[in-house]
């Protein structure tokens, strides 16, 4: 078979999402499925539709144009702050975009006009995070002037943390974007529809006791696919861990010293490394590197440790157990290792669903 290769369980994934729809809905918060990790792909995108999530979402207007082209019929999402060049692809492209600026909502303006709709826009508020939004006490004024563009309707408002500086959703944060969403209706004499309160790192707050106020819209990616919450990595009840695996093939298995023999200097990746001499070992090679994935986002499914990583090449210390040349060594990975080997067009990607593969290169 061919190597490297992902392996994708979509029946997993189906699963997960399923959970975390029905979990969330009982909370009277529904879900936007993030594409953006599987590059827009439709069999992903069917997968989380038939799970029930409401929408789609994506970082990537490519992604939301990859899809629609394939035919996926559900309300798309663009959850990156636009790129005016953009505008005409993304109010073609998505019903819906997360903004921040006054200048792109016009410019979305202009190409809504040009296209004859209406291009929806959601708000997003800066909660503490530093990332992407809008000063709370700057809120009232942008959606004042929002609501002046004819051919944009504005949905709600949003927040993102976590991703930037690993600011943890929690009652404090959320009960103030609640807070604004009320103030923002009184002032307007409105009802925003949306209030999203942010991505898979607000779910333990979500699934906790605490009352969950305007908050009705998450954006779940990493959680429905790694059955993570990323926070701090741990597992979430009743859901798979294990939806991806990475295989690659070894290029080489020898017996070798376990300390280098020189002058050490940096590597090729500019770091430094200190070995430890533990005599001689079992040095697997495997034709898998940082041009493929993230190495220090992987987890060997069998007992065996990562030595390093080059651009093409992984070296493994494989605890006095040989590995045939032509043979696979197994991997689960993590988000940042997921993403990357996603977007190598040297990873062959397999799709797995009720025993039937479908085998696509990347995107």
């Amino acid at each position: 078979m061919t190597a490297p290769r992902l392996e994708i369980d979509l029946d997993k994934i189906r699963h997960n999402a399923q959970v975390l729809v029905k979990k969330l809905a009982a909370r009277d918060i529904g879900v936007s499925g993030v594409t953006k990790a599987m590059l827009g792909n439709s069999l992903f995108a069917n997968t989380l539709i038939s799970a029930g999530v409401k929408g789609l979402a994506d970082s990537r207007v490519e992604n939301l144009q990859a899809m629609r082209q394939a035919g996926v019929k559900a309300p798309m999402t663009l959850i990156r702050s636009p790129m005016i060049s953009q505008a005409a692809q993304i109010v073609k492209s998505a019903h819906i975009s997360l903004n921040t600026e006054l200048d792109t909502i016009a410019e979305l303006s202009e190409a809504a006009s040009a296209q004859n709709c209406v291009h929806g826009v959601l708000l997003m508020v800066e909660l503490g995070d530093l990332r992407e939004g809008i000063m709370p006490a700057d809120l009232e004024d942008m959606v004042r002037k929002t609501l002046r563009f004819q051919n944009i309707k504005l949905e709600g408002i949003g927040t993102n943390l976590a991703c930037q500086n690993g600011v943890v959703p929690d009652a404090r944060n959320m009960g103030e974007l609640s807070a604004l969403a009320d103030a923002i209706d009184a002032t307007f004499n409105a009802k925003l529809q949306i209030i999203s309160g942010g991505n898979s790192a607000n779910l333990t707050w979500a699934l906790g006791d605490e009352a969950k106020g305007r908050i009705n819209n998450l954006r779940l990616g990493e959680a429905i696919l790694l059955g993570c919450e990323p926070l701090y990595r741990q597992p979430l009840d009743e859901l798979f861990t294990d939806a991806f695996v990475l295989f690659a093939e070894v290029i080489e298995c020898k017996i070798k010293p376990s300390h280098p023999t020189g002058a050490i200097a940096q590597t090729a990746f500019a770091s430094t490394k200190t070995a430890r001499n533990s005599g001689l070992i079992h040095q697997t090679t495997l034709a898998l590197g940082q041009m493929d994935t993230d190495p220090t986002g992987l987890s060997p499914v069998r007992n065996i440790k990562i030595l390093g990583s080059s651009s093409d090449h992984m070296v493994l210390d494989t605890l006095n157990e040989d590995f045939p040349i032509g043979s696979e060594a197994a991997f689960h990975l993590n988000y940042s290792a997921l993403i990357h080997a996603m977007a190598s067009p040297f990873v062959t990607k397999q799709y797995r669903s009720n025993n039937i593969a479908t085998k696509r290169r990347a995107h």
